[in-house]
């Protein structure tokens, strides 16, 4: 996996590899102090059972191999990116979010070029898919007062692009026992293209307004820079520090274009827009592997993420804070052919408020990860 993490790391491989694994994601939300209004004096009544991320299993998979001394060539396919949630059809919030889905896979060819014992570089382009879907519910007060009583309509968005973009790294032996790599991770540039479908609006509305609409939306993905030290402290014992930083400012907002609409619904259904305004983030993380034997090594660690978005920006498709990650994992190698990894992470976020137009509550988010890895040699 040093192919995405630094694909410098190749060069550090003495055989042909392939390895693989899934990751698993049991995330959990507590809601509360919840408050919806339309408009003064009309008020939004609903459940927040803050049950609304999906378990999620995340496969991945890589394979590298020397080409001579100097060189290796590699390939991956592993999920970059990522955002599910999923709330009830009652949910307090609908007219902010109901369901947001966004996958991003990627493919990674991958080549590692070491100019001697101390100093490497690694390269590959990216071919990366996304495919997103957002829905959401429309009150009928939005088209005439008189309809308030009505039930609400759907709006859902669906689109996918493929776009391309890069990783590079470099790792340098700064002495026998300290090493030192850094990575960059290129933004990639998306867009989108398919179509909003508009449902169950108002009887005198919906035979000039329910239907299925060419959409197209434009977002970039961030680019990211990844630096990290290991230090082999004693034939035993590994230490690790890093930091990355990401350009999550790249993120101002969505703004999906809708075509073939009726004159009266572009002011409103035209041009959907969401505003994110997300901020530049790094996250610090700290760990250490222990050799117990040849057979089994025992790791740990802990990071500290920073949030995107505020409590002035947080919105209820990605209500996130800053974040706390405490993780612990083991390697197993029954043979020197064979090693299986797992790994154990606990997300723990701060308490953030979310403030939109028609409701606003405070998330307290966490969640338990698990990865399992395979790797054979030969």
């Amino acid at each position: 996996s040093t192919l995405y993490g630094n694909p410098a790391g190749m060069s550090r491989l003495d055989r042909a590899e392939v390895s693989g694994g899934l990751a698993f994601i049991d995330a959990s939300t507590d809601i509360s102090n919840t408050q919806g209004q339309l408009a003064p004096g009309l008020p939004v009544t609903g459940t927040n059972d803050g049950d609304m991320v999906p378990f999620s299993t995340i496969p991945f998979g890589y394979y590298v191999r020397p080409i001579s001394d100097k060189l290796h060539a590699g390939i991956g396919v592993y999920a970059p990116f990522g955002v599910e949630s999923d709330y009830e059809d009652t949910f307090q919030g609908r007219y902010e979010g109901v369901t947001s889905m966004v996958q991003v896979v990627t493919i990674q060819p991958t080549i590692s070029y070491a100019f001697n014992d101390r100093v490497s570089v690694g390269f590959g382009p990216t071919i990366n898919h996304i495919s997103g879907e957002l829905t959401s519910k429309v009150p009928g007060a939005k088209f005439n007062p008189a309809f308030a009583a009505m039930p609400d309509s759907d709006v859902e968005i669906e689109g996918d692009d493929i776009a391309y973009g890069y990783n590079i790294g470099a790792l340098v032996s700064v002495t026998n026992r300290l090493d030192w790599g850094i990575t960059y991770h290129s933004k990639v540039d998306y867009t989108l293209e398919g179509d909003t479908s508009i449902n169950g609006t108002p009887p005198p509305i919906a035979p000039t307004l329910d239907g299925k609409y060419d959409a197209q939306l434009d977002i970039t993905m961030p680019e990211s820079v990844d630096t990290s030290f290991s230090y082999q402290a004693t034939d035993a014992l590994a230490l690790y520090a890093g930091a990355t930083f990401t350009r999550w400012s790249r993120l101002e907002g969505i703004e999906v274009e809708n075509s073939g609409l009726a004159a009266p619904f572009q002011p409103d259904f035209g041009t959907i827009t969401e505003e994110l305004e997300w901020e530049n983030t790094w996250a610090f993380a700290v760990g250490g592997a222990y050799q117990l034997n040849p057979q089994w090594v025992i790791r740990a660690g802990y990071a500290i993420d920073e949030s995107p978005t505020s409590d002035a920006h947080r919105t209820v498709r990605i209500p996130v804070s800053d974040r706390d990650i405490y993780t612990l994992g083991a390697g197993w190698s029954p043979t020197a052919d064979l090693t299986f990894d797992a790994a154990y992470a606990y997300i723990n976020e701060e308490k953030g408020r979310v403030s939109q137009t028609t409701y606003s509550a405070d998330f307290e988010n966490s969640a338990h990860g698990l990865a399992l890895q395979a790797t054979y040699r030969f």
